[in-house]
């Protein structure tokens, strides 16, 4: 039985590989169409820029807010002992589908090349209503790619659709990937405690960046105020006790919106700098530094005049901070390194060794996205279309993130979660 089942594997991992390249092939087809038909050239945003001024790395800065421990710890009392990644992983109930499950439409936020080796859909009957935003991994969280015995992707979304009041709430999906071939899946509102611990609200924010570093969970945040980070410890996923659509504490105990599981706030971090401070848009995790950076990046207006700052913040290695960037005594995170890229419309972030990965959305002309490799040297990107168009990667993809364990970027688009090594984005940058 064993042996027929890894066989049975096996040769649905090749049928996958197959059906993938079929689908990359499609794509091009239809990109070399559409260039070919629009004359679509994409303009290089040249090199990185670097910014070592104080008035371009002052307005970088972030002050650090911590929930005081004791605030956790009444929460925690109230709603019973916080349940491990485990426990939760044990209760995903909710299975994505396979590439091969997806419909054509889905799978059009695929990129055209490099074109996606693993790809999966999400459920349309728990994400409708819902905007899909950041990717981060346990190959974030530790080296070794394992959060203790457990290979996880956790993804961001937040609500766009539904009664006014929801609008803009946030959850995440802790998908056990320790199987490939089979991805299941469920979901817990990110909450920030209230009142000392003694009730909890939801995070009204779109989840366009989120980096999973060691047990801390650091997520972009746009409530319409200066607050630019939350920092979430997945060792304090609390488990609700009533079901129901209401946020905090109920009649006969605490409600998550209908969810099992809700992970309050244990940090948050304002903007320090004035009104041009920018909001970091986009997260991902550089460990090729010493110590390891959390990579930001800004949005700036789609064909707009002003190009985006992409920097770096350290993370902090005193004892008790694993996980925090690293503050001064006053509680201020500086940006250790800082670039302008010319490109507007900036998406994702990636760094890696001496490259920034950037990536920008679809145009309005119904182009696709383009994914550039940039450097202080110059920019490169794949090319897809018989005029030489770099309008071939997905669409919509807001976050990348690098899984180092397997040499795999990780990122989503509409209801596709896909992935693809980086060094195919590297062999076809050019």
């Amino acid at each position: 039985m064993k042996h027929r089942g890894r066989h049975r594997r096996r040769r649905r991992g090749r049928a996958l590989r197959a059906f993938l390249t079929g689908t990359a092939l499609a794509l091009t087809a239809v990109a070399t169409m559409i260039s070919a038909s629009q004359a679509t050239v994409t303009n290089s945003p040249g090199a990185l820029k670097p910014l070592s001024a104080s008035a371009d790395t002052d307005p970088l800065r972030l002050t650090e807010s911590l929930v005081p421990r004791a605030s956790l710890d009444r929460l925690a009392a109230e709603m019973g002992p916080p349940v491990g990644v485990g426990a939760v992983l044990g209760g995903a109930d909710r299975t994505l589908r396979d590439a091969v499950d997806c419909t054509d439409a889905e799978r059009q936020a695929l990129p055209v090349s490099p074109g996606a080796t693993r790809a999966y859909c999400w459920n349309t009957d728990d994400t409708e209503g819902w905007q899909p935003g950041a990717v981060t991994t346990s190959g974030d969280a530790d080296d070794d790619g394992l959060w203790g015995a457990h290979r996880v992707i956790l993804s961001g979304w937040s609500r766009s659709a539904g009664p006014a009041a929801d609008r803009g709430l946030a959850r995440i999906a802790f998908v056990d990937a320790g199987n490939l071939n089979r991805l299941t899946y469920t979901w817990a509102l990110l909450a920030v405690p209230v009142d000392g611990g003694r009730d909890y609200r939801g995070l009204v924010s779109h989840v366009s960046g989120m980096v999973w570093y060691q047990d801390k969970l650091l997520v972009t945040a746009d409530e319409g105020e200066r607050t630019a980070l939350y920092v979430y410890d997945v060792n304090r996923v609390q488990r609700a006790t009533v079901t129901g659509e209401a946020i905090g504490r109920v009649p006969g105990g605490w409600s998550a919106h209908g969810y099992r599981y809700v992970l309050p706030a244990v940090a948050s971090y304002r903007l320090s700098g004035d009104a041009d401070a920018p909001h970091p848009t986009a997260l991902s995790l550089d460990r090729g530094t010493a110590p390891d950076t959390l990579v930001a990046g800004e949005w700036t207006l789609d064909g707009g005049d002003r190009g985006a700052r992409l920097w770096r913040y350290a993370l902090d290695t005193a004892p008790g901070r694993a996980g925090l960037p690293a503050a001064d005594a006053d509680g201020r995170v500086r940006a250790t390194e800082a670039y302008r890229t010319s490109m507007t419309g900036v998406r994702g972030v990636l760094a890696h060794e001496s490259a920034w990965y950037v990536t920008r959305g679809a145009a309005e002309d119904g182009t696709r996205g383009t994914l550039w490799r940039q450097d202080t040297g110059g920019a490169r990107a794949a090319t897809c279309g018989a005029d030489s168009s770099r309008s071939c990667w997905s669409p919509r993809t807001e976050s990348l993130s690098y899984w180092a364990e397997t040499g795999e970027v990780w990122t989503q688009s509409d209801r596709v979660l896909f992935s693809l090594p980086l060094a195919s984005i590297d062999g076809s940058a050019r």
